[in-house]
């Protein structure tokens, strides 16, 4: 099995995603590439496609529910890490929740996770 969000991307589907100007790779290398952006406000950048309705982030490259994949993931901004998969880190997102309830999607739980446990357990036979 692979990362639920490998085959969600939800997420990108629903929220804006805006951070400050200089997560920009115009001001921070390997930042966030500043032609995927646009103005927010004079403090915050967003990534295109997240500011109006339907909102689909412009580094989404995915068939929701199939396959999934940030096309800038190594560059991505800062609030995109904080979103974190439910369960992943042993707690429920609502974030998650609601993004894949949209899509028709079933939430995740624990058991989305057991695939992983022997990576995570050294000592598992």
């Amino acid at each position: 099995m692979s990362h639920p969000c490998m085959t969600c991307g939800a997420c990108c589907t629903q929220y804006r995603v805006a951070f400050h100007w200089m997560e920009s790779d115009e001001v921070t290398p390997g930042g966030v590439p500043h032609q995927l952006t646009e103005p927010l406000d004079p403090h915050r950048l967003c990534m295109r496609g997240t500011h109006s309705k339907p909102v689909r982030c412009v580094a989404l490259d995915a068939e929701i529910g199939v396959y999934s994949r940030c096309s800038i993931h190594p560059n991505r901004p800062s609030v995109c890490r904080e979103v974190d998969a439910s369960w992943e880190f042993g707690k429920a997102s609502p974030q998650c929740d609601k993004a894949r309830a949209i899509h028709g999607l079933p939430a995740l739980s624990l058991e989305s996770w057991a695939w992983r446990d022997g990576a995570d357990h050294p000592d598992a036979a």
